[in-house]
């Protein structure tokens, strides 16, 4: 079944049937992701195999190696996963599919491992996941599947597999490395500027050290750090000099393992040496080593083990601390809250920070910068002035992100006390870049995703998009920007200051939703003259009657060529593409010129063009989207005012006063605007004829109310009881509720040959994007064949779809 380009815009699967396609096929077996939107009231249904299966395929008869995922199973409240017909997976998943609308989801396969999210980038919003223990390596086909009820498919790409170990995006806090398992007792060089060092890297090292132990007989001196000692246990610095610790009865492999556990969180020592550390860790108060010798001591001696022998013991702490990052470089039992209080203090401190223009802001200790920044770490010692001064002064920082980002480094937490939080977080990203602060960089991304708002997504995407570890908050970004299109092109004129590949972007996001391509080819014009005034095409169309278009756009005339063809201009409406067609713009800019030109001749062929080409294809409306699924479905806008527009269970429209009906024959027993609406089969359901300007017409009219617009893309009918089958008719619409639009006419059309049946229609081309009040079916000509009453429009039902508002 060759629907590629169909089911790229919508496909309806009907009850108990599957369909495949050479197009829904993974690029390579056992490895491929699915994306697609689906609308279903229970059950949306995807089976993966070997071969394509057929149109009335059911995974139930299945005899091959195929994995089947259900979403919305036991009427929409549970997730499945099957194997060979056999359920490996059922899960509690309460309302994952929903029959008002299309909702975003996809499926990945990856060498047996299947994921499941929703939304439309993969790996974001993961659902479930679940490893397959005998994998099947040939899933290649995806068919789309449905139970009892239509399922409504569109949008369904077919897309590379994430390999297993990939981070997800909303789980991004979770891809802090683990440097628990890099830890080790020597001295470890740097890495690259974007990895943290750890507090291991400086055990015994002479690097910003400003205290040492003189050990044992031989007199041997061994560095350290004061604010590490300090900030483990007690240690009397704060006596005379007090850089200097003497330990002359102290063996040197027993002050190493002291130094190692404090530094790294673990140890290994001699068992004959294990009582010398209990009783110098308890001279220095090093609470967690002193309770795990005397754990390990306890368990020999219970144990009659207890000996003077050179066996190896390992000690290691919890390594516990309160803090959000596991990649926080100082591990127990080292006192976070010390340390943070030795910022606060200054005590200790190597190093004065002083920020041009707000002179010393904090009294530091470069070993603490050094564990989380590597470009500070090589200013400290490589040579540079820093190395050698206690005064360092940084030039061009915003001194509210900076303590901001000391604070991070001190304590491991982010700490934010402004109102304009997103302002700050963005300095203090573009901090932690300057700086590679990664583990800060993933908290800033997660936090500005958190409070990103349409006010703030301008500044963002400007600052980020100079950064390339940033993609995904850029990506987010773009799609916030895209998503409320009219709103950050209207509300403020940040736009403008973004850059043109930014933009365009933007203006080709699949997600890009907006009223209408007027309001695209506005924001594109405000763009292009880059000042903080919103232009729209016609205020620009006055200014050229005394300006040349190099005198309005400057150095972003040439951006016109490359911005103006992604308005779709044959979606805008005839009569405002023939003012465009007279208007300076088309004058003196060619590209517009052109454009116009090409959306007129296609506006006059008549017909909607069968193509996949986007210039053709209406994108996501502001408005809400109430789309055709199945004849007599839930899903239209007569049986959403039915609900009160989604406050309540579903009742007569006409009885609840959301809407009107009105026939062009006086009410009456047969003629009942309630009975049009009430989702009942009627025997006999009419509108008798009129006359309106001279002609004969029988119609019946919805009126959707005076606050409420409809976008209609497909309407469907049903015959009454009667033969009187309607052959020549329209469906029109109107905002005033006399004079008309026509959107789809019907000129001896016999579709209707049976009583009691439905038909539903299209609407296509430019009037499918008009918004309207009032909507009507009117009979423009008689019945089929010789039948008495032949003016009567007899219909029992009518339902309209499209976008609502």
């Amino acid at each position: 079944m060759g629907f590629v380009e169909e089911i790229k815009r919508s496909l309806t699967v009907a009850p108990f049937e599957c369909a495949w396609g050479e197009e829904l096929r993974f690029g390579q077996p056992g490895r491929g992701c699915v994306a697609f939107e689906a609308s279903a009231q229970n059950d949306v249904t995807l089976v993966f195999r070997q071969q394509p299966g057929s149109q009335h395929y059911h995974y139930k008869m299945d005899s091959s190696r195929h994995y089947t995922v259900i979403l919305g199973s036991h009427r929409n409240k549970r997730l499945r996963i099957e194997v060979d017909g056999s359920t490996v997976v059922d899960v509690a998943a309460l309302g994952l599919c929903c029959s008002s609308s299309f909702q975003a989801y996809w499926i990945s396969i990856y060498d047996g491992l299947i994921s499941i999210g929703q939304g439309r980038h993969p790996n974001t919003n993961l659902l479930f996941q679940w490893l397959d223990p005998d994998p099947n390596p040939n899933v290649q086909y995806v068919g789309l599947s449905s139970w009892d009820k239509h399922v409504g498919y569109r949008n369904v790409s077919i897309l590379p597999a994430a390999p297993r170990n990939s981070i997800l995006w909303n789980h991004i806090k979770h891809a802090y490395a683990d440097s628990d398992q890099r830890l080790c007792c020597g001295k470890r060089g740097f890495r690259d500027d974007s990895d943290q060092r750890l507090l291991a890297d400086f055990l015994e090292s002479w690097d910003f050290s400003d205290a040492v132990f003189v050990v044992g007989i031989e007199r041997k001196v061994v560095p350290a750090h004061k604010i590490v000692l300090c900030a483990s246990g007690d240690f009397p610095f704060q006596i005379a000099d007090g850089a200097t610790i003497e330990l002359p009865s102290v063996s040197y492999p027993v002050l190493h393992s002291l130094l190692e556990y404090i530094y790294t969180g673990s140890t290994q020592i001699a068992e004959w040496l294990l009582s010398s550390l209990l009783e110098l860790s308890s001279h220095f108060k090093i609470k967690s080593l002193v309770k795990c010798c005397e754990e390990i001591i306890d368990c020999l001696e219970v144990d009659n083990k207890l000996s003077e022998s050179g066996r190896i013991l390992k000690l290691s702490g919890s390594g516990f601390q309160d803090h959000k990052f596991g990649s926080f470089p100082l591990k127990a039992p080292v006192d976070a809250q010390k340390i943070g209080q030795f910022l606060a203090n200054g005590k200790h401190s190597d190093i004065n920070i002083h920020v041009n223009g707000h002179g010393l802001v904090a009294k530091g200790h470069k070993l603490i910068l050094s564990l989380w920044s590597v470009p500070l770490a090589k200013m400290f010692t490589n040579g540079m002035k820093e190395s050698s001064t206690s005064d360092v002064f940084f030039k061009d920082v915003p001194p509210e992100a900076f303590f901001c980002l000391l604070q991070f480094m001190y304590y491991g937490e982010l700490k934010l006390d402004t109102r304009d939080i997103t302002s700050v977080l963005v300095e203090l990203l573009l901090l932690s870049d300057q700086f590679a602060v990664t583990v800060l960089q993933f908290e800033c991304c997660k936090r500005i995703m958190e409070c990103l708002s349409e006010d703030t997504v301008c500044s963002v995407l400007q600052a980020v998009s100079s950064i390339p570890s940033c993609k995904l908050l850029e990506e987010v970004c773009k799609r916030n920007f895209a998503t409320h299109f009219d709103y950050c092109t209207t509300a403020c004129t940040d736009f403008v200051l973004l850059d043109e590949a930014t933009f365009k972007d933007i203006l080709q996001h699949c997600d890009m939703t907006v009223t209408s391509e007027e309001r695209v080819l506005d924001a594109i014009l405000t763009w292009c003259m880059g000042t903080c005034e919103t232009f729209y095409w016609t205020s620009l169309d006055k200014l050229l009657r005394t300006s040349t278009p190099e005198q309005l756009f400057g150095e972003r005339l040439s951006a016109i060529d490359t911005l103006l063809p992604l308005v779709r201009f044959p979606l805008m409406q005839l009569s405002m593409l023939k003012r465009m067609e007279r208007s300076n713009l088309a004058n003196q800019i060619q590209v517009f010129r052109q454009l116009v030109a090409e959306a007129i001749e296609f506006s006059h062929a008549g017909h909607w063009t069968p193509t996949s080409y986007e210039w053709f294809q209406h994108r996501r409306s502001s408005y809400k989207e109430l789309q055709y699924i199945s004849d007599g479905d839930s899903n239209g806008v007569i049986y959403y005012a039915g609900t009160s527009f989604g406050k309540h269970q579903w009742m007569n429209p006409v009885l609840a006063k959301n809407i009107t009906v009105v026939a062009s024959s006086p009410n009456s027993r047969h003629t009942d605007p309630k009975a049009l609406v009430s989702k009942n089969y009627q025997g006999t359901c009419f509108a008798g004829p009129c006359i309106e300007d001279g002609k004969k017409l029988s119609w019946w009219m919805v009126d959707i109310g005076q606050e409420h617009q409809l976008m209609c893309n497909y309407y469907t009918v049903r015959q009454d009881g009667s033969t009187t089958f309607m052959r020549s008719w329209v469906l029109q619409g109107s905002m005033d509720g006399r004079n008309w639009t026509s959107l789809r006419v019907h000129d001896d059309d016999a579709t209707i040959c049976h009583p009691g049946q439905f038909a539903s229609w299209p609407i296509i081309g430019p009037p499918a994007l008009l918004p309207f009040r009032f909507f009507r079916v009117a009979l423009t000509g008689p019945a089929a064949g010789s039948v008495p009453n032949a003016w009567n429009l007899c219909i029992c039902f009518l339902e309209l779809y499209g976008y609502f508002r």
